[in-house]
């Protein structure tokens, strides 16, 4: 008995691998939905309490000229009831109200704007925007220190929340509802952060969105989310320092992906059914020092991409404690990559745990203690670490990671054919794509 996978199961017939195929199809999305409860999101859209010594504001007052009397520190308090828009908040002023007060569009331009340092708004429901992708009309505009959103509720707009040359910003339980009628180009981002700095995302709920971003943003966190059915759960652009944790990415196309960016951490997150062609879980370009640690992959086309990172030689990037479940497969390498440690994650009911596009390999990759559901090796000492070495060799695999359009036949008798013949003829043998000396094995 060896630990390679080509070995592993020498009876192999042309028809197990498709059968796996189907019990992943049926079984996966009512695992992934059991696995929701991990690290999940606070709930979003609790109204934050009532301020004290408030002052009372009624429906169909001006707004916005007892916003420009107010003093500095002072608290409004709207009633239920509509309220006209737009609105600009210029300095330090807190408006509160619960989520039957509607701030709503005149169908142009963006509905409140926030510009006062230590400005707060909590609470309220903002309804629509103009329609203008080009002036970025938004519910919600913040550009100022300090300012904290809580509570609030979002719907009927183009773009949700944007946060530009800020810092030290508060979004917190918010509720950003997109239009899920409108194709994903056709919808705004729900919450974007530009040149904003040592603020925190957390405890929102995002849904029929496109992205949320993160762009030229640095040292921000973004925790217990939950983002649903958009384009990009969380898009990271030269944001470097930034933390993810806790978070749930559901349903999305792509879950997080970071690009051009350093000493980004992933934490505790829950990431499924990233599917479709384009569908993963999380993807990196040109990023380094990652540390991606006790995240659950679940049902995803790809669980994690990578494209030449790390980037830079005197970086590394580290995958730890992670499970890749009922997905296409679990890891993509765009080349063969270098400097990536890969330890004590779970491959398990994925069609391939690995895979390399371009005909390279991953044995430049460093795994360690990492458990895969196809070892065939053994534990003679009880230790729970095989005894002999895992060893992935793949031809379906090889031959898609050279013809990618090969991909359409996966699942197929012919592809399943072709990963027996590797298996049984010597002279198929596939190539060696990964080595773990020290695969981790169920304890008995």
């Amino acid at each position: 008995m060896t630990g390679t996978r080509a070995r592993a199961t020498p009876s192999i017939t042309p028809s197990a691998r498709p059968a796996r195929a189907s019990a992943r199809g049926v079984l996966a999305p009512a695992l992934a939905c059991l696995a929701l409860g991990l690290g999940g999101a606070a709930a979003a859209g609790e109204t934050a309490a009532r301020p004290a010594g408030c002052r009372d504001v009624p429906p169909g007052a001006d707004l916005q000229a007892l916003i420009d009397a107010a003093a500095e520190g002072e608290a409004l308090c709207l009633a239920p009831g509509r309220y006209a828009g737009p609105l600009r908040i210029g300095h330090r002023v807190v408006l509160w109200a619960p989520p039957e007060a509607i701030l709503y569009s005149s169908g142009e331009g963006t509905t409140l704007r926030i510009e006062g340092d230590r400005a707060a708004l909590l609470g309220l429901t903002i309804d629509g925007s103009g329609a203008r992708f080009d002036l970025l009309d938004a519910a919600l505009h913040v550009q100022a220190r300090e300012v904290r959103v809580e509570g609030v509720t979002i719907r009927n707009a183009v773009f949700g929340i944007l946060v530009e040359r800020s810092e030290r910003v508060v979004l917190r339980g918010n509720q950003v509802i997109g239009d899920p009628t409108q194709t994903l180009g056709l919808r705004g981002d729900s919450i974007r952060l530009w040149e904003t700095r040592d603020s925190v995302v957390e405890e929102n709920l995002v849904r029929d969105g496109r992205d949320v971003v993160v762009w030229y943003s640095p040292r921000n966190r973004i925790a217990r989310n939950t983002v649903e059915r958009s384009r990009y759960g969380t898009h990271l652009m030269y944001s470097s320092d930034v933390a993810i944790e806790g978070n749930r990415f559901l349903g999305n196309v792509t879950g997080v992906f970071v690009m051009y960016s350093r000493g980004v951490e992933l934490r505790d997150n829950v990431v499924a059914d990233s599917a479709g062609a384009a569908g993963i879980g999380l993807g990196a370009k040109e990023s380094g020092n990652l540390r991606v640690v006790g995240n659950q992959f679940l049902h995803n086309t790809v669980g994690i991409y990578l494209d030449t990172s790390p980037l830079y030689p005197e970086d590394r990037n580290l995958f730890e404690d992670n499970s890749f479940r009922f997905g296409e497969v679990g890891v993509v390498f765009h080349s063969s990559e270098e400097r990536n440690s890969f330890r004590g994650n779970r491959f398990a009911d994925n069609q391939d745990p690995v895979r390399v596009e371009g005909g390279g390999d991953a044995l430049g990759v460093e795994w360690r203690g990492n458990a895969f559901d196809d070892y065939a090796g053994y534990d003679l000492d009880g230790d729970g670490i095989g005894d002999v070495a895992y060893e992935l060799r793949s031809l379906s695999s090889e031959l898609i990671g050279e013809v990618p359009a090969l991909a359409f036949f996966r699942g197929t008798q012919a592809l399943a054919l072709a990963e027996a013949i590797g298996r049984i003829v010597p002279i198929f043998e596939p190539k060696l794509l990964l080595v773990d000396p020290t695969p981790r094995v169920a304890q008995r």
